[in-house]
């Protein structure tokens, strides 16, 4: 166990850096300092983020252009006119009619709700888990008038989805390390974040025999955050890094 944790720690230390930023989606985020632009750019970047990283990273920027490169104020003051020039924007399922909903919620949120802090805060303070806070955002996000396609593209963990890019974009916003890469914004604990659980970091998991479920389901994340938890327990979703890297960048957990 000492060993691994040593291999785990090293792999953590070599990919957590700004150099990962360059080809990562939260290098959108990255472009601002106000913190309403970066949760409001972040969770954008983030809600697309699957697929080839630099198809998300272009995709990611060209939303951020269509708000005029001002996602907080454009979000707060654009008019529904504005909005649906997000109609002909498209990733891979996620079409105009998912983007203009999304922003529209985004308003709804940042208008009427206190912003995207507020509501996972809020969420948080049900029961101190994330899971729930996950959960809450996504009935406040959906009481905006939507189409039923449109809420495949928020995870629900209640049905025991990995959420995988809502737990990366919490990763983003809540973890504070100094290391320039994750923003540290938000006052939630990190040692109640949830594992970006994907391809990359479950089949590495499982490999390190860290994870045993066969499905990268909401029961995974919480087995393999579980055990990273061993490692470091107020800061488990570090390993992401190290995890995610040995995935991508070192061909390691190739089945």
């Amino acid at each position: 166990m000492e060993l691994l944790k040593e291999f785990l720690d090293e792999k953590y230390y070599k990919y957590n850096t700004p150099e990962f930023i360059e080809n990562d989606p939260i290098s959108i985020p990255h472009q601002f300092t106000k913190r309403e632009d970066i949760e409001i750019s972040g969770f954008l970047s983030a809600s697309i983020a699957w697929g080839k990283r630099s198809v998300i990273v272009r995709n990611a920027q060209k939303i951020i252009q269509n708000m005029g490169n001002s996602p907080y104020d454009f979000v707060c003051n654009a008019s529904d006119e504005q909005i649906e020039r997000f109609l002909n924007f498209k990733h891979r399922t996620f079409n105009g009619i998912d983007a203009v909903f999304f922003v529209k919620s985004l308003q709804y949120i940042y208008t009427q709700k206190g912003g995207l802090q507020t509501v996972f805060e809020e969420g948080m303070q049900l029961t101190g888990k994330i899971q729930h806070a996950i959960e809450y955002f996504r009935s406040v996000f959906l009481e905006t008038s939507h189409l039923e396609r449109s809420e495949k593209h928020i995870s629900d963990v209640r049905k025991k989805s990995a959420a995988k890019r809502i737990n990366m974009f919490l990763r983003w916003m809540v973890r504070n390390d100094k290391q320039g890469v994750d923003f540290g914004l938000w006052n939630i604990p990190t040692a109640q974040l949830m594992m970006p659980l994907d391809v990359h970091t479950g089949n590495c998991g499982r490999k390190l025999e860290l994870l045993t479920r066969t499905q990268n389901d909401w029961l995974a994340v919480e087995e393999l955050t579980k055990n990273l938890s061993l490692f470091d327990a107020n800061d488990p979703v570090k390993y992401d890094f190290a995890l995610f890297g040995l995935g991508i960048d070192e061909n390691f957990c190739q089945e």
